[in-house]
């Protein structure tokens, strides 16, 4: 008798357990929030954007950040529930975007962080907030490269994360041109290109024309971009893989910010003067499935 009661006693013991267990794994899943329901509850949110790129991401000596990425994240944080004193600016180099999503570092990325395929197998993205067209950089005293193919036989920036050069020197799907002869030359960001082409150490940068505009506008009359724009470059707000909710909430703020006339504003404001002409209308969205 007594081992059956002992038995039984285990038993319940056991089943309570797994009760228990199932109990925390539901509270788990039900404490389980999306990066919006997070924002509007907290007031906070963690951003990645680039530190090192004028007049989109840039943090200025004095630690504050300015450029059209910074502006764009403040908005869609005000929209998402944050306001400016809730945001946290978290440097987001091409090479840790993907790992800073997944990892939670980072609420959303938005970086001139172009949409691709092999992207999407790993980030959801909401927008394109903005499209972009890859071009190239030159000294200002360069001639002979005028247009894209001039590349051939030439030292080209190959930044670290990026798939900018792909397009240049590999045919599709990641490429475009496929031009023969091209020199990579490594470096750790597009500041850093920018620097190797300012020295000499390479001949041209070739990336968005956003991003060349907003190099060129800091160190007027060093550099030139040569006009011959040859993709779309897709701006996306990266968000953690298959948080849909979070990315219908930066699409309808993103919409917001083209129909009140925010967006032109800032395109207006980083890169007047520059010789770019914006696209000021809503882009067509990817979608968030």
């Amino acid at each position: 008798m007594r081992v059956r009661r002992m038995s039984a006693a285990i038993g319940a013991a056991a089943a309570l357990a797994l009760a228990l267990t199932a109990c925390g794994a539901d509270t788990e899943k039900t404490e389980a929030k999306s990066v919006a329901q997070k924002v509007k509850d907290s007031k906070k949110i963690t951003v990645g954007i680039k530190f090192d790129q004028p007049a989109l991401g840039l943090k200025k000596p004095d630690g504050t950040f300015e450029g059209f990425d910074a502006d764009v994240a403040r908005y869609i944080a005000k929209e998402l529930g944050a306001p400016e004193n809730g945001i946290t600016f978290k440097e987001a180099r091409s090479e840790n975007r993907e790992s800073f999503l997944g990892g939670g570092q980072v609420d959303l990325v938005i970086a001139t962080y172009s949409i691709t395929d092999a992207r999407k197998k790993q980030v959801t993205y909401g927008g394109p907030y903005y499209v972009a067209h890859q071009d190239t950089m030159v000294r200002a005293d360069e001639n002979d490269i005028k247009k894209t193919e001039d590349l051939k036989g030439k030292k080209l920036c190959k930044a670290a994360g990026s798939n900018s050069f792909r397009r240049v020197t590999e045919g599709p799907p990641d490429g475009k041109l496929a031009i023969k002869g091209v020199e990579l030359v490594d470096a750790s960001s597009y500041s850093e290109c920018v620097a190797k082409l300012g020295a000499g150490a390479l001949d041209a940068v070739s990336t968005d024309d956003l991003i060349l505009a907003g190099f060129a506008s800091q160190q007027k009359g060093k550099f030139k971009v040569i006009n011959s724009p040859f993709t779309d470059e897709k701006y996306g707000v990266g968000i953690k893989k298959g948080d849909t909710e979070t990315c219908e909430a930066v699409n309808k703020a993103v919409t917001k910010m083209y129909q009140d006339g925010t967006a032109k504003t800032l395109l207006d404001k980083h890169f007047a003067g520059t010789g770019l002409k914006p696209t000021t209308t809503v882009p067509q969205f990817e979608g968030c499935a």
